[in-house]
């Protein structure tokens, strides 16, 4: 009954209706009360695929940079430099996106970009690879990724 309550009184403070946007769209406009829902405090850089047409629309056909994070549920390596990759994206605020593969899902996706191993990220520039690692890296590699994608 509580977590009733609870899901009750966090619906109501959702917008009623949602803004017209595209995948490309900039974060939701706040409620005219004031209040936003979300689950960080800015902009969401970070998502999950969904299909290949997904993939296709916000990753091939993006016009921002964009990381693809191929990853699996089980890979060990994988829950350390997921979260960490998350981080180093949102901070460059919005210049570059981040795109979650999980190849147990999408295994024709890592076919079709030759992943053999899990962590493996590709940087997407225009719809093409512009870079690749496979493994964990330190935040300071990230951010030479990154800035390299990004021509910053």
């Amino acid at each position: 009954m509580a977590q009733r309550l609870a899901l009750q009184r966090l619906l109501s403070l959702a917008p009623r209706t949602l803004p017209s946007q595209g995948p490309l769209a900039p974060c939701a406009p706040l409620a005219p009360h004031g209040r936003a829902f979300g689950t960080s405090a800015g902009c969401r850089s970070t998502f999950n695929v969904q299909d290949g047409s997904d993939f296709q629309d916000r990753v091939v056909n993006n016009p921002k940079p964009v990381v693809v994070d191929f990853h699996a549920q089980w890979c060990g390596p994988c829950k350390i430099l997921g979260p960490r990759l998350e981080k180093m994206v949102a901070k460059q605020e919005g210049k570059v996106l981040m795109a979650k593969v999980d190849i147990d899902d999408h295994t024709d996706l890592a076919i079709e970009y030759e992943v053999s191993a899990v962590p493996t990220v590709l940087a997407m520039k225009n719809g093409d690879v512009v870079d690749k690692f496979v493994g964990i890296k330190d935040e300071d590699q990230l951010e030479a990724f990154l800035k390299k994608l990004i021509g910053a």
